[in-house]
């Protein structure tokens, strides 16, 4: 029988669009004669839309934004996510979920702890996971727990700095040297992140990233190379080899990585043995001090000195065929397709692990 799985994309998320992409691009890798494929649509005010069965893979992605005339909405229909003991009659009960939700409201641990609820398997990171690798304050944080090295930063929430501005200035100033990185604390795809080299930079860079977040992050601007490790699995997770991001303009914004292709990927990246398995050793340590499942893709800086310093973690990585994540695992023997296969084993796996566990004092 025909496993069926949900992919769950669009999001009330400043990265609605990239979810988007990445939906339409896992329909053109699932296998249609294995899989039963239900789109799940979030609309950016944040409706549910669960639509038809897809008999083929998408061509665009207005195929896969649906109306209110013809689609129902998650809290009213709540009972047909519920798994089934009789799935052959009932077409509505699903067997995985695939969260292709980037950023808030998706990425960060809330719909991922509605799963839970709800008992359904789904590929990727769990609640802890997923908001953990969401905050890049708690993050970081937690890397430092870890004993993983990275760069210095500062961080405030938006009344500590409109109520005493002079004050965070001044000690970011202290603390850090230009150019600093401001970023929101909780978003991806490099959306609010801009780059400041003087005070008055800063104050407007941090306006923007008030835009996004109430709470955001400072980090201290390094000389380095930008490298990514895949990261795949569950108790047992295995790294890819390593890649280098090479944006041709003054960082890897959200412009370069998805608009105008000023980007250049190079995998496997040309780092020496010894920075390839420091790479990986610190790709799995952050993978397991948040308690991640599934997949990860680990940034990291290295420093002319063969220094690794830990950027951060994306527990929802860019999943297009182009994206680094998927061309990491291509480049180390695993295809696109077999990934998403891979992905919803973990997730099989993973449920059925949590199924053994008691929930009485018996």
């Amino acid at each position: 029988m025909k496993k069926k799985i949900g992919l769950l994309y669009g999001g009330k998320s400043a990265e609605h669009e990239v979810s988007l992409s990445t939906a339409r691009a896992v329909t053109q890798a699932l296998n249609f004669d294995e899989y039963k494929v239900y789109p799940i649509y979030i609309t950016q005010e944040g409706e549910w839309r669960k639509g038809s069965q897809l008999m083929a893979p998408v061509e665009s992605i207005e195929q896969l934004q649906y109306g209110e005339a013809t689609n129902q909405s998650l809290p009213n229909n709540i009972s047909s996510f519920l798994p089934s003991k009789q799935e052959s009659s009932n077409e509505d009960s699903l067997d995985v979920i695939f969260p292709l939700l980037h950023g808030p409201n998706g990425e960060d641990g809330t719909v991922q702890g509605l799963l839970e609820v709800l008992n359904l398997p789904y590929i990727g990171n769990g609640v802890l996971a997923s908001s953990a690798g969401m905050d890049k304050v708690i993050m970081k944080q937690l890397f430092a727990v870890a004993g993983l090295k990275q760069v210095p930063y500062v961080h405030f929430i938006r009344k500590e700095w409109q109520k005493d501005q002079e004050t965070w200035t001044q000690k970011i100033e202290n603390e850090l040297s230009w150019p600093v990185f401001v970023k929101p604390a909780n978003l991806g795809s490099s959306v609010g992140i801009s780059k400041a080299a003087n005070r008055e930079q800063l104050i407007e860079a941090v306006d923007v990233a008030f835009k996004y977040d109430r709470k955001i992050i400072i980090e201290q601007g390094v000389k380095a190379r930008e490298i990514e490790v895949g990261v795949l699995g569950n108790d047992s997770p295995k790294c890819s080899v390593p890649g280098e991001i090479k944006p041709l303009k003054d960082f890897y914004d959200y412009q370069a990585k998805y608009q105008d292709g000023n980007t250049a990927m190079i995998i496997p990246a040309d780092v020496s043995d010894q920075v390839e398995a420091t790479l990986q050793v610190d790709a799995i340590k952050a993978f397991k001090v948040l308690d991640c499942s599934g997949l990860v893709r680990a940034d990291f800086f290295v420093t002319d000195e063969d220094e690794v310093l830990i950027n951060e973690v994306n527990t929802l990585p860019g999943f297009t065929p182009s994206s680094m994540f998927p061309l990491l695992w291509q480049h180390t023997g695993v295809s696109y397709p077999e990934l998403i296969e891979q992905l919803i084993q973990l997730a099989i796996e993973r449920h059925a692990e949590k199924q053994q566990l008691h929930y009485t004092m018996d």
